[in-house]
């Protein structure tokens, strides 16, 4: 060979990992929120996730998009949408392992956060099919509102088997849901939604509308807003207004729906997934919940996603960091490896915390929603959307330092953290983007005051040991007490109540249950005085390699 092709200097492929057991943070978490039970599972799911294969199989998956047929050969209308073979081995193993719906299923202590660690660990190495895995999962609190629903596809929505086919409902085992809400006139405004149904007399409802975001359109059924005509209802409730209904694309004989794939959405990242523009001309649905009650309805689900987009976020921050360590552990400059160089050194450390902060936070999360005591509900209607802004919003640019770490070689399509770049704006908009969410904080805060005490003393519970956080958490108390004195000024300061409580409640966390040489880089980077604005300016008197050794 010639000696000009030699390859000396680069570093190995990263693969053959136990994506589990080398990620300190979540093997950590999942002990301390007792799910410690699934440890041997989540083992299995991090050795898969690490085989080269899996890693080829997301990059096919993201490399060759799937593509929409509006008719078949001989031009009848088939809204069909056809995915590389890669993606369906990556979801179909997401859903064999229980990332979709586990902790309903089995409900047990942990069950919630052994689910979010399953999810996590699948997401980091392709995030595209956890769309669907997501809303699967967050369909389940919805449909109990109608038990009979309930009763025909909960079954299904459990099933650890993935058949991708569309046929009549009762020949299949499995299903998988999506959900459609927004429309163009109105985006986050569902309210503004113009979508019609009209009770068809039998039970079911008829669908005339067009949605501007159908999530995986592929689904074998979804969550649908729409108007009801109002009038006296058969369902109960008030009648008329904006309501949820279950579109299936196959109905009970056989017979396709109507659901008309307008086009794919050509996305920024998200690739492997398929996002569209559906239209519905007399769709047969059926009504979930009451009449009028459709926000109340699927904002259960949408409570649901949203966590799942601090966990789908918190997950592409592990992959972010670990590639970048991975990087610099095998690779040398002006005579020594790039991770014994203090300024690549406190580079990785830095995002070594943000990603340790999310993982903790992440799972504390989902530990609330393994219990419904008034506790753990008012604790986690604020936090989830406090989380959900903050860790999605810190998740483009944390993979963009990352991607910088590994030089040219991060900027291209060779390496996945390019992917990972153009995926992580797509947790922060999806489910309420930053504004949505902070002035959904503003809501809960003055309607839920029991959740702003709950939080309040999750902020107590690490007081005392750092005098960054305590003052942290007396100007937090100091800032939501000027909102609340002024709700007609609320807005204007939505964004910082909102950073300031995430800031405090990933202190907090991060104070509780991490090692101190965390805690104290985390405080120190976030809340000191002396904090500095972009990754790597960090005060060298912290113990930084200790904070890398676990990146």
């Amino acid at each position: 060979m010639s000696t000009t092709h030699e390859v000396v200097n680069q570093a190995p492929p990263r693969a053959g990992l136990n994506e589990y057991l080398i990620n300190p943070a979540l093997t950590e978490a999942v002990k301390r929120y007792d799910a410690q039970w699934a440890a041997d599972r989540l083992s299995a799911v991090g050795s898969l996730v690490g085989q080269a294969g899996f890693q080829r199989d997301a990059e096919l998956a993201n490399t060759n998009p799937p593509v929409f047929s509006s008719h078949d050969r001989w031009g009848h209308r088939v809204d069909a949408v056809e995915f590389h073979p890669a993606y369906h081995r990556v979801i179909g193993a997401a859903i064999e392992h229980g990332a979709h719906t586990s902790c309903w299923s089995a409900p047990r202590p942990g069950a919630h956060v052994a689910r979010a660690a399953t999810f996590m660990l699948f997401s980091q190495i392709e995030p595209g099919h956890a769309c669907p895995v997501s809303m699967t999962h967050s369909v389940v609190p919805s449909l109990r509102f109608s038990p009979e629903l309930a009763e025909t596809w909960l079954p299904r929505v459990y099933s650890r088997a993935y058949d991708p086919d569309l046929r009549d409902p009762a020949t299949k085992t499995s299903a998988i849901f999506g959900m459609a809400m927004t429309e163009k006139q109105g985006g986050s405004d569902v309210r503004a939604n113009t979508t019609r149904a009209v009770d068809a007399g039998d039970g079911t409802y008829r669908l005339t509308g067009h949605k501007w975001f159908c999530s995986a359109p592929q689904s074998d059924a979804f969550l649908v807003l729409a108007q009801a005509a109002g009038g006296a209802s058969r369902h109960g409730g008030r009648g008329g207004g904006l309501s949820c209904f279950l579109v299936p694309r196959v109905l009970p004989g056989g017979d396709r729906n109507v659901f008309r794939i307008q086009r794919l959405k050509d996305k920024l990242g998200n690739k492997s997934n398929a996002s569209s523009e559906i239209e519905l001309d007399g769709t047969v649905g059926w009504l979930v919940g009451e009449e009028g009650r459709g926000v109340r309805t699927i904002i259960e689900m949408v409570g649901q996603t949203r966590l799942d987009c601090v966990l789908g976020s918190a997950a592409g921050m592990r992959q972010s960091v670990a590639e970048a360590a991975w990087h610099v552990r095998h690779r040398s400059a002006f005579g020594a490896l790039l991770v014994d160089q203090p300024a690549m050194t406190a580079v990785i450390a830095d995002l070594q915390l943000e990603a340790e902060a999310a993982t903790w936070t992440a799972l504390r999360l989902a530990a609330a929603y393994d219990s419904d005591d008034d506790e753990s509900v008012a604790f986690r209607r604020l936090a989830t959307a406090v989380a959900k802004y903050w860790v999605c919003k810190r998740g483009p640019n944390h993979a963009y330092e990352a991607l910088e770490c590994l030089g040219g070689n991060g900027y291209t399509e060779a390496f996945p953290l390019a992917r990972r770049y153009r995926e992580q704006p797509v947790m922060a908009v999806w489910e309420g983007s930053g504004n949505v969410i902070a002035l959904d904080v503003l809501r809960a805060m003055a309607r839920e005051p029991q959740s702003v005490e709950a939080v309040d003393r999750e902020l107590a519970s690490a007081l005392g040991e750092y005098p960054a956080f305590d003052a942290h958490v007396a100007a937090t108390r100091a800032l939501l007490g000027r909102a609340a004195a002024d709700p007609a000024a609320g807005p204007a300061l939505a964004r910082r109540v909102v950073e300031a409580l995430a800031l405090g409640l990933q202190g907090a966390v991060v104070i509780r249950e991490a090692p101190a040489a965390v805690a104290a880089g985390f405080v120190s980077a976030r809340l000191g005085e002396d904090r500095g604005l972009e990754y790597g300016t960090l005060d060298p008197a912290l113990d930084l390699a200790a904070i890398v050794a676990r990146a």
